[in-house]
């Protein structure tokens, strides 16, 4: 008999067959209502589940204040081979803009625990909820500011 993480894991692949994983993302998601979101189920509950996917990329809430510290679940679990963790490092509920040293700190915590070639720079969700187009851009500018940074201590 499955375990029910099994079972969620094997549904979602036949939904996938013929779809080669690396044609994948697979988005991980607590909703974006407005609320405290403390009820959200943690990363460390489900990554079994998220793991099992056949998507070679895995985008995750990284920036939300609930979500920020799931950086912790990859000190315990290792990411397999071939898949790719997509932190977001930028927020899509406020329009605050992240600074660039910020974004850098993120990424660098997380390719310290899955290896820099395994990480890409994302965002929490879509960006329509930031209000205006120039937020939206504003937070893009800054995404590719903090990745070149985390690029130069990662990689020199």
């Amino acid at each position: 008999m499955h375990r029910p993480a099994a079972l969620c894991g094997t549904i979602r692949n036949r939904g996938l067959e013929g779809i080669p994983p690396e044609s994948v993302r697979l988005h991980t998601c607590w909703g974006s209502w407005l609320g405290p979101h403390t009820g959200d189920i943690p990363l460390r509950d489900v990554v079994e589940i998220v793991l099992q996917v056949n998507a070679n990329e895995l985008s995750t809430e990284a920036s939300n204040p609930q979500h920020e510290p799931d950086w912790r679940v990859w000190e315990q679990v290792k990411l397999p081979p071939g898949k790719v963790l997509m932190p977001g490092v930028v927020g899509h509920f406020s329009d605050f803009i992240e600074a660039p040293e910020l974004i850098a700190d993120r990424l660098v915590r997380y390719a310290r625990l899955v290896g820099r070639e395994n990480i890409v720079a994302g965002t929490d969700c879509g960006l329509r909820r930031v209000g205006h187009p120039e937020i939206a851009w504003a937070k893009f500018r800054a995404m590719v500011e903090g990745a070149r940074l985390a690029t130069k201590q990662l990689w020199g």
